[in-house]
C-alpha cells in the first residue's frame, strides 16, 4: 500500500481555493498595517514636491545656513479662495511637469486631488495607492478567470497581491501601483471581448460589450498618462489581439487606437514638451560596444529578479546575488514553457509569454539599438508591466503542468516564500533615518543647532524639512562634498558664537557632484573634523542605514564646549 502524497493531506486541510482566499485577506492586510510604516524615500518627496504643484517653490540652499520650517510650504497646497483658485493650482502643477519632470500627468493629478481630501503625511498619501493595488488584485482575478478559470484568477490574484516587488509599489508614492492596475485591467478587457463573445441580439451581450469596451479603452489611455513605457504593453495587447482574433482584426485594432487617440492632446501639448527637457543622459550610455551584450543581459536579469522574486531587497543585495537569480527566474520561464508546450497548451502559454515578455524584449531592443541601459533603471521598475503577465504564465505551469497530487503543495510553498520575502523587507529593512536625524537635532530643542550636509540634493533636503519639528532651533548648511568644509570653516568665522551645536551629515550618496576619489574624500573629511574640532567637542557618532544608498549617513554631533 502506497504512502498518502503529501498534496493529499495537505488537500484534506485547505483547499487551492482557500489558500489562495487567504492568501490575498493577507495581501490585503499587509498594505493597510504598513501604509505609515516607513518614512518616505527619496522619490517619494519629489512626488509629493510635484503633487503639491509647489516645485516652483523650492529654492536649492545656497552658500549660507538657512532655516528649514520655509521649505514646508512646499509640501502643502496654497491657501485657495474660489474654483478659478483650484483650476490655477492644477494649471501650475502640469506646467511643473514640463519642466524636467520625464513622467506623464495622471498619477500626479490624482494624488494632487488625494492630497487635498486627505493631507500629506505618509499614510494619506500611500492611501491612493493603496486602493489601487486592492484593485489590481480584484483585476487580477477577472483576468485569470477568463484564462483560466474561477480557481486560477483566485491564484493569480493572490501571487500579485504577495508578489514582494507589487507589495513595495503599493505603500510607494510613485505610478507604479495604478500602472499595474491599467495593465491587468486592459488585458482582462481585450480577453473578455476576444475569449466571451455571444450572441448580438441579447440586451445583456450590450451591456457587456460596452462595459470590457469603455474599460479597455479607458485603462489603455490611462496607461499611457500614466507611464509613457506602457506603450510596450499597448504593442503586446494589439499582438495578442491579431493572434487571438485576426478575424476581428479591424474591430480590436479600433478598440486599442480609441485608447491611444484619448492621450494625443496631452501628447502633442505635454509630451513633446517634456522629451525636449527631459534628461536623458541619466540612462547609462554603453560606449564599449564588446561589453554591451554582457550588459544588457545582465540587466534583463536583474529585470526579472526584481520583478519576480525580490523585490525591493535588490536595494541592498550584491549584484552577483541578483544576477543568479535574475537566470534561475529566466531558466524558469524557459522549463515551464517546455512543460506547457509538451502539454499542447501552445495557445495559452503564446498569450501568456507575448503579455509577459514581449515588453522586455522590445525594451531590450531599443536599448541595443541606442545603446543605452534603460531596462533596469530604478531597480526594474520602468518595466512592472510585465509582472502580470509573468505571474500568468506561473499560474498556467501550476493548472495545466503540474499534476494534481502537488499542485496545492508547490502553491503553498511558492506564496509562503512570497510572504515570507515580503514580510521581511518591512520588519527587517527599516526606513527611518531622517526620524533620526531630526531626534538628534532636538535633542536639546532650545539650544541653536547647525546641520553641515554634503549634499544639496532635494531629496535630502526636503525630508530634513518634513521631518524636522518647525518649531526647532535649527538651520542647514547643505553644500556639495568637495565644497562643504570651506564654507562651513565662513560660516564659523563669519558667526563664531551662533551655534551651540553642529550636525554633521556624511551622506554615502550626495547625488550630485560626488568625490569620486577616495583619497580626495577622506581629506575633505579630514579638514571638516579639523574646523570643527577648533571651536567644538565631538559627543556622539553614529551610523545610519536605510533601504538604499541614498539613506545612508554618518551623523556626528559636535557639541560646544560648556567653558567657551
Amino acid at each position: 500500500m502506497n504512502p498518502e502524497l503529501p498534496d493529499a493531506k495537505l488537500n484534506k486541510l485547505v483547499s487551492i481555493q482557500t489558500l489562495a482566499l487567504s492568501a490575498i485577506a493577507i495581501a490585503v492586510v499587509l498594505r493597510l498595517v504598513n501604509l505609515g510604516s516607513r518614512e518616505f524615500w527619496y522619490d517619494e518627496v519629489l512626488s509629493l514636491l510635484l503633487v503639491t504643484g509647489q516645485k516652483s517653490g523650492y529654492q536649492t540652499p545656497g552658500d549660507v545656513p538657512v532655516a528649514l520650517a520655509p521649505y514646508l510650504s512646499v509640501f502643502t497646497i496654497p491657501v485657495e479662495s474660489g474654483f478659478g483658485a483650484v483650476i490655477s493650482s492644477v494649471k501650475n502643477l502640469l506646467l511643473r511637469l514640463l519642466g524636467g519632470e520625464p513622467h506623464p500627468p495622471l498619477f500626479y493629478l490624482s494624488q494632487h486631488f488625494w492630497l487635498r481630501l486627505f493631507g500629506n503625511s505618509e499614510a494619506a498619501m500611500r492611501s491612493l495607492n493603496t486602493l489601487f493595488s486592492i484593485g489590481v488584485i480584484a483585476s487580477a482575478y477577472s483576468l485569470g478567470k477568463v484564462f483560466l478559470g474561477h480557481r486560477s484568477g483566485l491564484l493569480l490574484a493572490a501571487f500579485l497581491g504577495l508578489n514582494p516587488f507589487y507589495l513595495f509599489h503599493s505603500l510607494n508614492v510613485r505610478m507604479y501601483a495604478p500602472l499595474v492596475l491599467w495593465t491587468t485591467l486592459s488585458a482582462s478587457a481585450l480577453l473578455h471581448l476576444i475569449e466571451q463573445p455571444t450572441t448580438p441580439k441579447s440586451e445583456n451581450t450590450r451591456r457587456y460589450q460596452l462595459l470590457w469596451n469603455i474599460l479597455l479603452i479607458g485603462s489603455i489611455a490611462a496607461g499611457l498618462l500614466t507611464f509613457y513605457f506602457y506603450i510596450y504593453l499597448v504593442i503586446a495587447l494589439a499582438v495578442i489581439a491579431l493572434y487571438l482574433d485576426r478575424r476581428h482584426w479591424w474591430q480590436n485594432g479600433l478598440r486599442l487606437g480609441a485608447g491611444v487617440i484619448l492621450t494625443t492632446p496631452w501628447i502633442f501639448w505635454g509630451a513633446i514638451k517634456q522629451y525636449r527637457s527631459a534628461d536623458l543622459k541619466r540612462f547609462g550610455v554603453i560606449k564599449d560596444s564588446g561589453s554591451a551584450i554582457f550588459i544588457h543581459l545582465q540587466d534583463t536579469a536583474k529585470t526579472l529578479a526584481s520583478n519576480l522574486v525580490l523585490g525591493d531587497w535588490i536595494t541592498s543585495l550584491p549584484e552577483i546575488s541578483i544576477v543568479i537569480v535574475g537566470c534561475l527566474a529566466i531558466a524558469f520561464i524557459i522549463f515551464s514553457s517546455l512543460k506547457l508546450r509538451q502539454q499542447g497548451e501552445q495557445r495559452k502559454l503564446t498569450v501568456a509569454l507575448i503579455l509577459g515578455l514581449l515588453p522586455l524584449l522590445l525594451a531590450l531592443v531599443l536599448d541595443i539599438a541606442t545603446k543605452k541601459s534603460t531596462l533596469n533603471f530604478g531597480g526594474g521598475r520602468t518595466m512592472i508591466i510585465i509582472l502580470p503577465g509573468c505571474l500568468l504564465l506561473l499560474t498556467l505551469w501550476l493548472e495545466k503542468a503540474i499534476s494534481t497530487q502537488w499542485r496545492t503543495l508547490i502553491a503553498s510553498c511558492l506564496l509562503l516564500l512570497y510572504l515570507t520575502i515580503g514580510v521581511s523587507d518591512y520588519s527587517l529593512r527599516k526606513r527611518s533615518v531622517f526620524h533620526s536625524i531630526a531626534a538628534i537635532a532636538t535633542q536639546q530643542a532650545q539650544q541653536p543647532t547647525l546641520i553641515a550636509m554634503n549634499s544639496k540634493a532635494w531629496g535630502h533636503v526636503l525630508r530634513l524639512a518634513y521631518y524636522t519639528p518647525p518649531t526647532a532651533s535649527v538651520m542647514l548648511l547643505a553644500q556639495h562634498p568637495a565644497k562643504l568644509a570651506n564654507s562651513l570653516e565662513k560660516v564659523l568665522q563669519d558667526e563664531p558664537n551662533k551655534y551651540s551645536r553642529v550636525l554633521w551629515l556624511d551622506s554615502e550618496n550626495p547625488v550630485w557632484s560626488k568625490i569620486k576619489n577616495p583619497a580626495d574624500k577622506e581629506r575633505e573629511q579630514q579638514k571638516i573634523q579639523q574646523i570643527l574640532s577648533k571651536q567644538f567637542e565631538l559627543k556622539q557618532t553614529q551610523n545610519l542605514t536605510g533601504t538604499m544608498s541614498l539613506d545612508n549617513f554618518t551623523v556626528k554631533v559636535y557639541n560646544r564646549p560648556a567653558n567657551s
